[in-house]
């Protein structure tokens, strides 16, 4: 039975000997960032993620720790910006279901990104915002609500805006409990949402997509069949034991609501940072507040 998590991090975990990873940690204040690069694409099959480069962020716990976010936004915001072209305008979508809570998290944490595209000319240059980088902002739903598969708007978007690049904001699943809203990962690879949760749709990608696609997602849950694994250390656990009815389970935490609204300013705040060099922190929140 396959693990189900969306994080690199642990996909590599158990194959440190594996050739075709190359693996840097270091620290930066509180937060640990690892970096992960796959380099081919046998490894890339065994540890079920595209060859490409992973970035993750470990930080104190979200629903602990929210007095001031601006060290947690400084170390995010520059991962982010090592993976975006230096000009041109930007797409950023949030994906993710407003009407389940551990799936919101795309969604809200659009309402704190910037959106530029509509602010041009004399009005700019009044308001001393003509440094402002071009960013289109949209937050997609899901399939059940707009019978559109996010790829397909996201394709048509980009293919009208012509952006440098997309930036899609996901909720993640993890296989371990610690790492829940405590962790930030950003990739080059894109995404496939739902997959950590078994509901596979189309790759959000560069293939099919057409301009470079970063991720950027925080584990909010962890799959109930991953979780009675690691607790029970029995790999021999049959899907049906903690699945009734066949109907898969997920684990998320009692403060869920909590950790999703400072996540989603968290990445929000981030993506900000990383897009809008010319501004500092206060004037970007000022602007989205």
């Amino acid at each position: 039975m396959q693990t189900r998590t969306d994080l690199a991090i642990e996909n590599t975990e158990k194959e440190a000997g594996l050739s075709g990873i190359v693996k840097e940690e270091l620290k930066a204040g509180d937060m640990k960032i690892t970096r992960i690069e796959i380099t081919n694409p046998q490894t890339a099959e065994i540890i079920k993620k595209p060859v490409g480069k992973y970035i993750t962020v470990e930080c104190k716990p979200l629903t602990d720790n929210f007095r001031d976010l601006r060290e947690e936004v400084e170390i995010i915001s520059r991962e982010i910006n090592n993976f975006l072209p230096s000009e041109r305008e930007v797409l950023v979508a949030g994906l993710g279901n407003t009407e389940i809570t551990p799936d919101a998290l795309g969604a809200k944490s659009m309402k704190y990104i910037l959106a530029t595209r509509h602010i041009k000319g004399e009005f700019a240059r009044s308001a001393g915002l003509d440094n402002l980088r071009s960013v289109s902002v949209i937050s997609t739903g899901v399939l059940g609500q707009t019978g559109i598969e996010v790829s397909e708007i996201i394709k048509s978007l980009s293919e009208s805006l012509k952006p440098s690049a997309v930036i899609v904001v996901d909720a993640l699943a993890a296989r371990e409990l610690s790492r829940l809203g405590c962790t930030v990962q950003i990739s080059n690879t894109g995404i496939y949402p739902g997959s950590g949760v078994g509901n596979h749709r189309k790759g959000i990608t560069n293939e099919n997509i057409g301009v470079p696609v970063i991720a950027v997602g925080v584990p909010t849950v962890v799959n109930a069949v991953t979780l009675a694994e690691d607790i029970l250390n029995r790999h021999e656990l049959e899907e049906k034991d903690v699945s009734p009815r066949g109907e898969s389970m997920i684990v998320t935490p009692r403060e869920i609501d909590l950790l999703i609204e400072r996540a989603a300013k968290l990445v929000g705040m981030s993506i900000n940072c990383a897009l809008q060099r010319e501004y500092d922190f206060d004037t970007l929140l000022s602007l989205v507040s």
